[in-house]
């Protein structure tokens, strides 16, 4: 293990800022999708599997939506049978986990709608960001989260 030394301060100090700044904007998005959602009865967590599973295709499925959206199992087909229960994903027989999920037309309408709200946090969001500072930060948290999952 690395001995902390005094001449290491600038980088707790950019990790205090990088792990701030996460933390502020998972609860801003948090409470801004909980917000959306709950008009709909729906936890704000469920915002990102809907707007996964309409942009994904045919294939996807609920072992799909965990994996990118790194979530537990168990916690995704919660979702989908609340999705099922308010006619947002068709429902589908006992092989559940495999079976490709749908939207149905009211679950599509949804996630248009949620869609544009993502789109509207977005632009306001990034005001100031030119797409080349946009680029870069995108590419370096990219390449954090990898070296990340590697250490």
């Amino acid at each position: 293990m690395t001995e902390y030394k005094a001449t290491d301060k600038h980088l707790i100090d950019r990790f205090q800022r990088f792990t701030f700044a996460l933390f502020t904007l998972h609860h801003s998005w948090n409470r801004l999708a909980t917000d959306a959602m709950k008009r709909h009865g729906l936890k704000g967590a469920y915002a990102l599997y809907l707007v996964t599973i309409a942009d994904e295709d045919e294939a996807m499925t609920a072992a799909r939506l965990a994996e990118l959206c790194q979530r537990d199992k168990a916690d995704v087909s919660r979702a989908i049978a609340v999705f099922q229960e308010k006619g947002i994903l068709e429902k589908y027989g006992s092989n559940r986990y495999r079976m490709p999920l749908r939207l149905t037309e009211e679950g599509k309408k949804l996630a248009d709608e949620i869609r544009g709200q993502v789109v509207d946090v977005l632009e306001n969001a990034g005001a100031g960001l030119s797409e080349e500072m946009r680029e870069n930060m995108y590419q370096s948290l990219s390449l954090i989260a990898e070296n990340m999952k590697k250490i």
